[in-house]
């Protein structure tokens, strides 16, 4: 029997693709990195998954987990392996709202989770431009950041419990909705993050909080980015801590809006050295009941806090969203970002972190470190400033390989200067690991790679992604 025949036996002809078929799932969305799978399998269960996995280890063939495929680093990229798409596997098991928990199979689009979600007055509290793609399963894989980090955390923050399919075709029952469970090691941490390398993702638990009921939404003009932190902690002591959001976008960005997408273009006569999106969320009756003259609290909060900014010098000008048209505006040209990114090309695009109080020292060194490369357009930044983690973007006339190696160590040596990393949030995969070979600590890489050796021995799942070669793993 060969591996098709054998997949084409436990899935049907109709789920495992073959040849031009399989074209959507073989380049991500960057268009950057294409691959030559041998065959791409859509199980309908974990059984299903978990049959495949022993099929793939009989015939000794890597696998590669595919969800939304919207990853940015080449994650998914495989030529001679197996990838398995989660894609079928779209089922809301359970969404408890007493608990405030959801059981969601990986296949689950993200946006579909939030309107369920919404349906019991819940929210799940993970938000980015991919929401419409974007699965559970990947956003787990890759411990997905976006929008509200700084209030809720990543997605590791938000998981209470997993099920994941060994290299072995065991299946691994974490499925725990318990919020306390010190019961030896954290297993279910090692699987988040690790970008299918362990294991496949196959369900989750996830946490849900009480949905919104007032929004409270601006966009700033400052003109230091200095500025910003004392900014966001004025807000949030106002509030109570109600800041969910808190971006930033320099007056690149907003020339580049402007050009790029002109429709969307920045509410201001001039474009500001610094504009920051915030936004404040409250669930309180007191502070999302309008009062009889109709104003909410809320915003009230928000426009009283901005205008004493505004008598001190820290803000510039400022625009507050007088409704839901006008805050979805506002955070439609954040959203943007991606579009008017890769509207250029060649590009290197970094997802780094910094301490929150060396932002403005990061772009200030990067840009003289950089000056004198030539460029086909400025640098391009954005960021969630209020957890410190920038998408800087430079976009050479020279697209190669040394360009972009020479491009990324400036900003490697600039990052590791500060007290920060190279990867924040878009996961490791192709892209970034040379980077972990220079900068992730030795000891730390060894001890990866013993995990890997233990749960892969074979070094079948997602081959060549997040740990660079070492001398104790197969790859």
């Amino acid at each position: 029997m060969t591996l098709i025949s054998d997949l084409t036996d436990l899935l049907g002809p109709a789920h495992v693709l073959t040849g031009a078929d399989m074209a959507r799932h073989a380049q991500d969305w960057t268009g950057k990195y294409t691959g030559a799978p041998l065959a791409v399998v859509r199980p309908a269960d974990t059984a299903q998954v978990s049959a495949v996995m022993r099929i793939a280890a009989r015939h000794r063939v890597p696998v590669v987990p595919v969800s939304g495929n919207t990853g940015l680093v080449g994650g998914t990229q495989t030529t001679g392996g197996l990838l398995i798409s989660l894609e079928r596997m779209n089922h809301i098991r359970q969404i408890n709202p007493l608990t405030r928990s959801a059981v969601v199979e990986a296949g689950v689009i993200l946006s579909r989770l939030h309107d369920a979600a919404a349906e019991q007055g819940l929210y799940f509290p993970l938000w980015f431009g991919a929401r419409g793609s974007a699965m559970i399963g990947g956003v787990l894989s890759t411990n997905a950041g976006g929008s509200n980090v700084l209030r809720y955390g990543t997605t590791r923050g938000l998981c209470l419990g997993l099920e994941v399919v060994l290299a072995d075709g065991r299946v691994l029952n974490l499925m725990s909705a318990l919020h306390k469970d010190n019961s030896g090691y954290a297993l279910k941490d090692l699987f988040i993050g690790a970008e299918g390398t362990l294991g496949i993702i196959t369900a989750a638990v996830m946490r849900l909080v009480p949905a919104p009921r007032a929004h409270a939404t601006a966009t700033l003009a400052l003109s230091r980015l200095e500025d910003a932190l004392t900014l966001l902690n004025r807000l949030q002591e106002a509030s109570g801590g109600l800041v969910e959001a808190f971006e930033f976008m320099p007056a690149s960005f907003g020339r580049r809006l402007a050009r790029v997408r002109p429709d969307l273009a920045l509410p201001f006569a001039e474009v500001p050295q610094v504009t920051i999106l915030t936004e404040l969320a409250a669930t309180a009756p007191a502070l999302c009941t309008p009062r009889e003259d109709g104003a909410v609290p809320l915003a009230r909060l928000l426009e009283e806090t901005v205008a004493q900014a505004m008598d001190e010098g820290l803000i510039a000008d400022a625009v507050i969203a007088q409704s839901e048209a006008q805050r979805r505006a506002m955070w439609a040209r954040r959203e943007a970002a991606a579009e008017i990114t890769f509207a250029v090309r060649p590009f290197v695009d970094t997802d780094i972190a910094v301490p929150l109080d060396r932002a403005a020292e990061f772009l200030d060194r990067i840009h003289a470190r950089l000056h004198g490369l030539a460029q086909a357009a400025e640098p391009l930044c954005v960021a969630h400033l209020g957890d410190g983690n920038l998408h800087f973007t430079v976009f050479p006339e020279d697209g190669s390989e040394a360009t972009y190696d020479h491009v990324i160590e400036q900003i490697e040596d600039v990052v590791a200067e500060l007290g920060g990393s190279f990867s924040a949030e878009h996961g490791v995969g192709l892209s970034k690991l040379a980077s972990m070979a220079r900068r992730k600590d030795a000891a730390a890489l060894e001890v990866m790679r013993a995990i890997k050796a233990a749960l892969d021995p074979e070094g079948r799942m997602n081959p060549g992604k997040v740990i660079p070669a070492g001398s104790n793993v197969t790859s």
